[in-house]
């Protein structure tokens, strides 16, 4: 239970990342107001999330999918560079990952 209340939480994390850009420096109050809303849930939810698990390997793994999620939609939604490099770096966070939860399973 506590991989998926990681993954939740660092789903929210993408979302606070992404609303860190549309609040322009916090100064349109709606998407503020929501990425703090996902910042705290992200926090809490990782905060439950390491009652279990490992804080190394949890903090690792929320922060990985974090920068994949805001890497990919930074790409899509904010017309960031892509490129062959880019794709494979990201590729590489994301064998981290798996590498990560796979040599945690037994924890």
């Amino acid at each position: 239970m506590a991989w998926y209340i990681l993954i939740i939480a660092a789903l929210f994390e993408i979302g606070w990342a992404i609303g860190l850009e549309y609040s322009d420096g916090f100064s349109k109050p709606i998407p503020t107001f929501g990425t703090i809303i996902a910042l705290l849930i992200s926090m809490i939810l990782l905060a439950q999330a390491v009652k279990e698990l490992p804080i190394g390997t949890a903090y690792a793994v929320w922060t990985g999918i974090g920068a994949v999620g805001t890497a990919l939609l930074g790409m899509i939604l904010f017309d960031e560079p892509v490129s062959f490099f880019r794709i494979l770096f990201i590729g590489v966070i994301v064998i981290g990952i798996v590498g990560l939860n796979i040599t945690s399973a037994g924890h």
